[in-house]
């Protein structure tokens, strides 16, 4: 898994809003036990080039961003209809989690 600063701090600020927790069932220390445990696992990457605007989504941008500049050859997302073709320029594929536990799992 790849992660910028720009990313992690989106990450952040989604994972602490009340609604989340609430779905997530977790308290605001254990979310931060949580992003902590992301931020540990991920392999930092540094931004070196914007490539803005390449989706169609603005809030998108940022991971690909982060995949191109950490060379990512997957990006797994729950809307892949947003990212459109645009990964497909810098070689990298897009699916749904389901599709990469499937591939995972053959």
């Amino acid at each position: 898994m790849l992660l910028s600063v720009p990313l992690a701090m989106e990450y952040e600020a989604v994972c602490v809003r009340p609604e989340h927790q609430l779905a997530a069932g977790l308290s605001e220390q254990e979310v931060c036990v949580f992003l902590d445990a992301v931020i540990a696992i991920a392999e930092p990457v540094k931004i070196h080039y914007l490539w803005r605007p390449q989706l169609r989504d603005p809030s998108d941008e940022m991971v690909l961003e982060t995949a191109v500049n950490g060379r990512a050859n997957l990006l797994i997302t729950f809307n892949v209809r947003d990212y459109g073709t645009a990964p497909a320029r810098f070689g990298i594929e897009v699916m749904t989690p389901r599709e990469a536990v499937e591939r995972i799992t053959k």
